[in-house]
């Protein structure tokens, strides 16, 4: 093949090249249909939604003996922050999501444990200012009834009415020994914020509906019938290492007892604390709890965080109702 010849096959092949490319790039540019590129976030997960009729049910939860319930309120004081002192302290926004608060008047990212144990409490026992919160559930349907608090950044993603829960505390016994006085200032999680992208380990989520306590769901919002109240149950470890009131990533230093209610070799069982949250919801799909961004509302995010911070003669009382049944009236 001749020299001229050859250099022509070649700038032939080279334009056929490019016609084909730009062929290629205007059909990608096409109305609707988008290249693909590497994301730099995962996808965002969408909440998901079930009638609490079609959820199967399952083994009715046993009814606790020897209860103590905490009256703390509803946060009828509207104490809200996107801090969390135990995971983030000292910073501002650091949770990336609202949370209710009752007890301890004082929490926030400033939090102290000076400033914890100095601080007032919502409690009816004036001896119990412990920590208690959770991230709140909204009406994302209302965004014209959003109040924006100190310190949330919009770009978290989290809009919509916040709605207030009728909460009950509840501490329980163990079945199986006698619990014993929970350290002051013990720090214990129920829950992973951040389960949609971390996975299912150490996800605690329940969701159900008032009269319909049998019917449990875990990885998606129940949609309840008219008047029967939207319920999420929070149910943190109980069994600690006897050592420690707090841990690396705050979690090894509390276990969850197994099935039967036993507490793991080497641990203790404290008082069980059980968070019940009851919402009145508007109807359908138009409610979510507040979530770090990237973790798109996902029922299965549900947690709370507790600080301990009961004085000896509460603790008595409590250790007294719940493992001789001398309770107090409520």
């Amino acid at each position: 093949m001749s020299e001229g010849r050859l250099v022509g096959l070649v700038a032939g092949i080279v334009v056929l090249a490019m016609l084909v490319g730009g062929a290629i790039g205007l059909s990608l540019a096409r109305p609707g249909v988008t290249p693909s590129a590497p994301a730099s976030h995962p996808p965002r997960p969408a909440p998901n939604y079930v009638p609490i009729e079609d959820v199967v049910p399952g083994q009715p939860r046993a009814k606790p003996r020897g209860t103590y319930v905490a009256h703390c309120g509803d946060n009828e004081e509207g104490h809200y922050n996107s801090d969390n002192f135990i995971v983030s302290p000292g910073i501002r926004n650091g949770a990336h999501h609202l949370h209710d608060y009752v007890g301890n008047t004082d929490s926030s990212a400033a939090s102290t444990d000076e400033s914890l144990a100095a601080a007032g409490t919502t409690c009816r026992d004036r001896g119990d200012t412990s920590a208690y919160f959770w991230p709140v559930l909204r009406d994302r349907t209302d965004v014209a009834g959003q109040r924006r608090f100190p310190g949330e950044d919009p770009a978290d993603g989290n809009v919509g009415r916040v709605l207030r829960p009728r909460v009950t505390i509840r501490f329980e016994g163990n079945a199986h020994a006698p619990v014993v006085a929970p350290p002051r200032l013990l720090r214990v999680l129920t829950g992973d914020a951040k389960a949609a992208t971390n996975g299912a380990a150490n996800a605690r989520a329940t969701y159900t509906c008032a009269g319909f306590e049998d019917r449990i769901t875990t990885v998606a919002y129940p949609l309840c019938p008219l008047g029967r109240g939207l319920t999420r149950i929070l149910e943190f470890p109980s069994c600690w290492d006897g050592r420690n009131t707090d841990s690396a990533g705050h979690r090894a230093h509390m276990r969850f007892p197994d099935r039967a209610g036993r507490c793991p070799a080497a641990t203790r069982p404290l008082p069980k604390l059980t968070m019940t949250l009851v919402y009145d919801v508007p109807a359908g799909p138009s409610f979510a709890i507040d979530t770090f961004g990237d973790q798109g509302h996902a029922p299965i995010t549900d947690h709370a965080d507790f600080v301990n911070l009961r004085t000896e003669a509460s603790t008595a009382l409590l250790l007294r109702c719940l493992n001789t049944g001398a309770c107090l009236p409520a």
